[in-house]
């Protein structure tokens, strides 16, 4: 049997979130950030203090990805690491003013990806196939 590329919904998924990456990279680059960072900044932007562990839990990245992101992030002023108050193996990480400043920008950036992404769909549309993008992730978490 051959693989069909265009039929497969997964892999045209991939497609899509290769998309959304290079059209975030390309605004979040003026902003000082990358597009790989996103998802952490998201989840800091809504909870700081966080530790690596538990950032890993919430954003699905292999965990030398996770290390040498939060790295670059350090090194680009964008994150501080704390010691944890309880586990000497652990430390809490969280936004400097710098990312904190950045996040209207970086957000208003990620929904102009999005719509130039579905430039031409009807609302309708989208909500249709944000339903079933949600559908086909609460399945992936089944696995």
């Amino acid at each position: 049997m051959k693989f069909n590329r265009t039929d497969s919904p997964t892999y045209l998924a991939s497609q899509l979130a290769r998309g959304f990456s290079r059209a975030l990279q390309l605004r979040a680059a003026k902003l000082g950030f990358s597009a790989g960072q996103f998802p952490i900044l998201l989840e800091l932007w809504d909870e700081e203090g966080l530790t690596q562990t538990r950032l890993l839990e919430k954003i699905d990245i292999e965990q030398a990805t996770m290390a040498n992101t939060l790295s670059r992030m350090e090194r680009d002023g964008l994150i501080e690491r704390r010691p944890h108050p309880a586990d000497k193996r652990a430390q809490l990480i969280f936004l400097t003013d710098k990312a904190r400043a950045m996040k209207a920008d970086a957000l208003a950036a990620a929904s102009a990806a999005d719509d130039e992404l579905f430039a031409g769909f009807r609302r309708f549309e989208k909500e249709l196939m944000l339903e079933y993008i949600r559908w086909a992730i609460d399945n992936s978490r089944k696995i």
